[in-house]
């Protein structure tokens, strides 16, 4: 079982060889952080994951939640994995030791995340929003209310959410009804209606608190009238002990293609007049607030995505190399040739190339983000800290749309290595591709995020970001072309960076100066560019390390992964590379085909 999660030597190749998170116990933030430490975080993150959290993944999806008169019960199960996660203090890793946190790097952080999400993330959600919640209060909220929430969410013994979405107000928050109406005694009374809440209602936990999104009664219309809430569940006296129902009732949940182990619950505010809310940071900035809480929660879907492609190889691979089926094809015409393993099957392996490639490069990506970050927080030069955080902000909508889509790609690919046992129920690769459709929606449409690297992340800052970033690519691509056995690799990466500059240049041009209608149109095509160029750099990045290991003579036994590392490279830069080119020529070729076409031109009357 511990093979079907997630491939602990790539895991370590990430942390000490590529991005050497051991340098950060050398800083005053992170003294405790040493190669030996990391390590064992990373062990005790594996054994959690496979002893506790694996079994409970069925029961998710099998069992799933029952629903009676406004109450949601979990799994059994799920309890006594809640309750090894909470002793274990994972579920705030990052945090303050002072709040039930870790305080360990948000690279290490994301690394033993990897394992536990590769459990199963739809149970891991439920930590994961708690420690949302818990940002916002943290980073917005009062002495007072820091006190009351910070270290019970922070350690589980509350759980929180995110009660953005409505009826009406779906991706146009700007739209949604809820109201906040000043009392006397500070407090707000909160009346209106919230959909799509996961986490929204359960029994893990002795409380449940919600940060609200509502409007102050003569607020300004839109998003700039906007205000953020904390409304618990249960009221929570000014001593922490727990008061009375908040009404904050669930009237129903959803039923779902996957994640059926995580909620996704209705609620209704105030319907009886009593839900009552305190302001968390200032009136009509709610949506600054909630920005710093859903840039963490992209990237944490991400995660997610990375999580179920991660398993659906390590499942893919073993299967291929147990399932005999089929002679081998250079033996075909000989009757008595005994079958062989599938992975033997040319068109098998180049499935597993194609999930080999993204799972590791895309596992580059989103440790390197969280090295960004990482890295931000020890600096003491400003400018580079801006350097950083520009880079940060680009790579953030790529980290979540590219890497979700591809996930997505990896786990059809999962369910079709297996054939037709892939599409039932007794293999557990059909799971994870139902499980990880959701990545692709929540927390902002793949689609939104493209409009978010197009129509802002693109022109911040005078564009300073992505020209930072493309330096990054360029240093890597002049280190790689000095190792022969990847120069070549290293030419064809850097006339890709070349176009996807002009696809940049003439995306700008055309939303400034041509039609923006037609620019937005190519925005998911140039956010997927941008992703295939920067796995090309994950890629020979890991492969010029790869490479220069097995020059100076490498242990025997890491080998083979090395030369597997090389080898997807070559696969990368050489057979879907090209497919990338293509892409770029249908952005630069300025298509207006889709804002042209009639809604009746469409069809279906």
């Amino acid at each position: 079982m511990a093979q079907t999660l997630a491939d602990r030597r790539d895991i370590d190749f990430i942390l000490h060889e590529q991005l050497k998170v051991e340098q950060f116990a050398k800083t005053e933030l992170f003294p405790e952080f040493n190669r030996k430490a990391v390590d064992l975080i990373i062990s005790e993150a594996r054994n959690l994951a496979v002893k506790e959290i694996l079994p409970i993944q069925a029961d998710g999806d099998r069992i799933g939640l029952q629903f009676d008169n406004g109450k949601v019960t979990v799994p059994e199960s799920f309890h006594k994995a809640w309750k090894a996660l909470r002793d274990g203090e994972w579920l705030a890793m990052t945090e303050d030791p002072e709040w039930g946190g870790q305080g360990m790097p948000r690279t290490v952080a994301t690394a033993a995340s990897d394992f536990l999400m590769s459990a199963s993330f739809a149970f891991l959600m439920y930590g994961s929003l708690s420690h949302g919640a818990g940002k916002l209060i943290e980073t917005f909220g009062s002495d007072r209310q820091k006190k009351l929430f910070l270290k019970k969410l922070f350690t589980g013994e509350w759980t929180g959410t995110m009660a953005l979405t409505e009826p009406a107000a779906g991706s146009d928050v700007g739209a949604l009804a809820t109201t906040a109406t000043p009392n006397p005694d500070g407090t707000y009374s909160i009346t209106g209606n919230k959909i799509f809440i996961s986490g929204g209602e359960h029994d893990l936990a002795g409380n449940i608190i919600h940060p609200v999104l509502a409007r102050i009664e003569g607020a300004p219309a839109g998003t700039a009238g906007i205000s953020l809430f904390i409304v618990p569940k249960i009221w929570v006296n000014d001593d922490g002990t727990l008061g009375e129902p908040n009404d904050v009732v669930c009237t129903g949940i959803e039923e779902k293609m996957g994640i059926h182990g995580n909620v996704t619950a209705s609620l209704a505010l105030g319907s009886k007049g009593k839900c009552r809310g305190t302001l968390l940071g200032e009136a009509n900035k709610g949506m600054r607030a909630m920005f710093l809480m859903m840039n963490d929660a992209r990237l944490m879907v991400g995660n997610q995505g990375l999580a179920c492609a991660s398993a659906s190889y390590m499942y893919a691979l073993n299967y291929a190399r147990t399932r005999i089926q089929g002679r081998h094809l250079l033996k075909m015409m000989d009757k008595d040739a005994p079958g062989v393993p599938i992975i033997q099957h040319p068109d098998v392996r180049r499935m597993l190339m194609i999930m080999k490639v993204y799972v590791e490069s895309l596992r580059s990506l989103m440790y390197y983000v969280a090295f960004c970050i990482d890295s931000i927080a020890i600096s003491a030069d400003p400018e580079e800290k801006a350097r950083l955080q520009g880079i940060v902000d680009f790579l953030i909508p790529i980290a979540k749309a590219y890497t979700t889509d591809r996930s997505f790609e990896v786990c059809s690919l999962g369910v079709q290595v297996y054939g037709g046992y892939g599409y039932i129920k007794d293999f557990p690769v059909e799971q994870l591709l139902r499980d990880c459709r959701i990545t692709q929606i929540y927390e902002g449409t793949n689609g939104i995020q493209a409009m978010d690297l197009f129509g802002r992340k693109l022109g911040q800052n005078g564009g300073k970001p992505i020209i930072d970033l493309g330096e990054e690519i360029r240093r890597a691509i002049a280190a790689a072309s000095e190792v022969d056995r990847i120069a070549p690799m290293a030419e064809k990466l850097e006339g890709a960076l070349v176009r996807l500059e002009e696809a940049a240049r003439h995306m700008g041009v055309t939303a400034m100066y041509g039609n923006l209608l037609t620019a937005a149109a190519h925005a998911l095509p140039f956010l997927e560019v941008c992703g295939d160029v920067i796995v090309g750099w994950m890629l020979l990045w890991r492969a010029r390390i790869a490479a220069q290991a097995l020059g100076n003579g490498g242990k025997e036994k890491d080998s083979a992964f090395y030369e597997g590392q090389l080898k997807s490279a070559e696969f990368y830069t050489q057979v879907m590379l090209p497919v990338t080119l293509g892409r770029m020529e249908a952005i630069l070729s300025g298509s207006s085909a889709v804002v042209d076409i009639t809604e009746d031109s469409f069809g279906g009357k």
